[in-house]
């Protein structure tokens, strides 16, 4: 990992994979094979099975060049676990009591928002990017609406987001884009770990366009 800043590595990579499963060791497997396949950054959703256990094995084999965060963080006690199970940054689902407590841990934080107020209220409560979501509701052209008034606040479009939408989010500004079943599918449950690698691939394909 080099001294460069975490939103500036997520920048460069663009690419946020999303585990969220319900089998902890297909969630690993999952985890280790998006890993293999080029994905840098992810993070294991605390909604999944035995999540904290994932959390913890996956960040003891999978490689140094991999940052692996957890998500779906709601509370002061859940940001504690996490970063005792090994997560490098947190990520919420909205502006929930996790994100002004995660900021004073000093971890990079992507917090949850949808509406302007909602990215402001981010901002002001020291949030490193914000996560807009669900996205897909709403399209890449929402995401141009937002950078008019807040065009220096890192945007990571999350929630419904496929492949073909990439060069969109990123043609509007998005800092990167976060993918939850689009990119993971079934392979969290028990599914097909080679048709997770091969969607790994088309993402990564549309994230360096």
């Amino acid at each position: 990992m080099t001294q460069q800043s975490f939103i500036d590595r997520l920048g460069d990579h663009r690419l946020l994979g999303i585990i969220r499963g319900s089998d902890p060791e297909a969630s690993i497997a999952s985890a280790l094979a998006l890993a293999e396949a080029g994905v840098r950054f992810f993070e294991i959703s605390l909604t999944s099975a035995g999540a904290l256990q994932v959390l913890r094995e996956v960040t003891r084999q999978a490689g140094r060049e991999v940052e692996i965060g957890a998500g779906t963080v709601l509370t002061a006690a859940e940001v504690d676990a996490a970063l005792e199970h090994g997560a490098g940054y947190i990520v919420t689902p909205a502006l929930a009591p996790s994100v002004p407590y995660a900021v004073s841990a000093q971890v990079p934080v992507l917090a949850g928002a949808l509406t302007p107020t909602e990215v402001l209220s981010a901002v002001e409560q020291g949030a490193d990017a914000v996560k807009i979501f669900p996205a897909g509701r709403f399209g890449p052209g929402y995401l141009k609406d937002l950078r008019g008034p807040f065009p220096e606040v890192p945007l990571i479009p999350v929630g419904g987001v496929g492949a073909e939408d990439v060069p969109g989010y990123l043609a509007h500004g998005a800092l990167a884009v976060g993918v939850a079943s689009p990119l993971c599918g079934d392979a969290p449950d028990g599914g097909s770990l080679e048709g997770l690698q091969a969607r790994a691939a088309e993402f990564l394909r549309a994230v360096a366009r």
